[in-house]
């Protein structure tokens, strides 16, 4: 190695953003190894490369003993002193024994150490970057589908959807540019895994920070969401302004707003319930698009018995139980619905 090699390390420092002096040091420790490979010894060794020049210099070092039990990793203190009287017991000694041909070994591995760094660096930008997106929405394009997953490239890396975070009868096409929520950054050998869902509930309130300017600038809050992918969702918001409707503003005009984000689901209905403190009046709302006459509430027990018109029963319940499973989620209560008929029958 030479003065061009050094050249190239401060080169890289500066594309790279890796420290030459870092590149050195684990360049240093590559050589060990390759100097006891290729030349077959155990015996104890220090590498040294000149910073400035880029020359490599290898040393044997030797403990200095009373008695010799290794002469490969041991000196006398007699034949030590034969060096330098100064030396004690405890010292090490140092000799050069930079082979001849050590240049081309050293050249061989600093490439593979230099690319294997870079490398590592590169993997480390990447995440670094993703690391602080977690519950955050990305964008990229669908790269491939393979076994159930599919992978979506980021530009610099690719994230990837599992199956159980794949919204039910959703195609994924290649090329297709699609929003993710980042649910994980995990670091591998192969470098950082960034895995993404489209059936997280925070990418339903991500979705909504990025459309209602009144969700992102705090002045409207959302208070809880319950979500069964592809399907339906509930989403409760309260107003810190008086003067601002909490549901207007993230329906939008003429539904515009909300309307972006069912077509982003490909879609998926969205209720958007207005939150309050009062339980009754927010299990009322939560059970909307149906109308609750009365609700009774059992503070303790966190239980609800609500009675809604006879016509209404199986829109308060949902298709296969959905709205009100939503609700119960939405709210964190559990309710008990029934109709004014079943109640006026219970009642007697």
């Amino acid at each position: 190695m030479n003065i061009e090699f050094i050249e190239a390390l401060q080169q890289i420092q500066k594309d790279k953003g890796i420290s030459k002096d870092i590149l050195i040091e684990a360049l240093e420790a590559a050589l060990i190894s390759s100097y006891k490979r290729n030349f077959g010894t155990s015996q104890n060794v220090r590498v040294e490369i000149d910073k400035d020049k880029g020359d490599v210099h290898v040393y044997s070092q030797k403990n200095v003993v009373e008695e010799v039990e290794d002469d490969l990793l041991e000196i006398s203190l007699e034949d030590a002193r034969a060096i330098n009287p100064k030396y004690e017991v405890g010292d090490i000694v140092e000799r050069e024994v930079t082979p001849r041909n050590f240049g081309r070994i050293a050249a061989q591995t600093a490439k593979q150490v230099v690319v294997q760094r870079i490398r590592e660096a590169e993997r480390g930008v990447v995440f670094n970057e993703f690391i602080n997106r977690e519950s955050d929405i990305i964008t990229g394009n669908v790269a491939r589908v393979a076994k159930g997953m599919v992978y979506i490239n980021l530009g610099k890396t690719e994230a990837i959807l599992g199956p159980t975070e794949q919204m039910p009868n959703e195609e994924y096409n290649h090329g297709e540019r699609i929003k993710t929520y980042i649910v994980e950054v995990k670091k591998t050998t192969k470098g950082p895994q960034i895995v993404v869902s489209r059936t997280h509930p925070g990418l339903i309130k991500r979705l909504f920070e990025l459309e209602v300017p009144e969700i992102h600038d705090g002045v409207v809050e959302i208070k809880s969401i319950s979500r069964e992918a592809g399907s339906r969702t509930k989403i409760a918001v309260e107003s810190k302004d008086p003067n601002v409707d909490p549901v207007g503003a993230c329906v939008g005009p003429k539904g515009a707003r909300v309307q972006t984000i069912v077509d982003e689901l490909k879609g998926e209905k969205i209720d958007i319930i207005k939150y309050s403190k009062d339980p009754a009046e927010f299990i009322s709302s939560a059970l909307s698009p149906a109308k609750v006459v009365t609700a009774d509430i059992n503070l303790e027990e966190k239980t609800a018995k609500v009675v809604v018109p006879d016509y209404q029963l199986s829109l308060a319940i949902g298709k296969e139980g959905q709205n009100a499973r939503l609700a119960a989620k939405l709210t964190g209560w559990k309710i008990d619905i029934k109709s004014e008929s079943q109640a006026k029958e219970n009642q007697e």
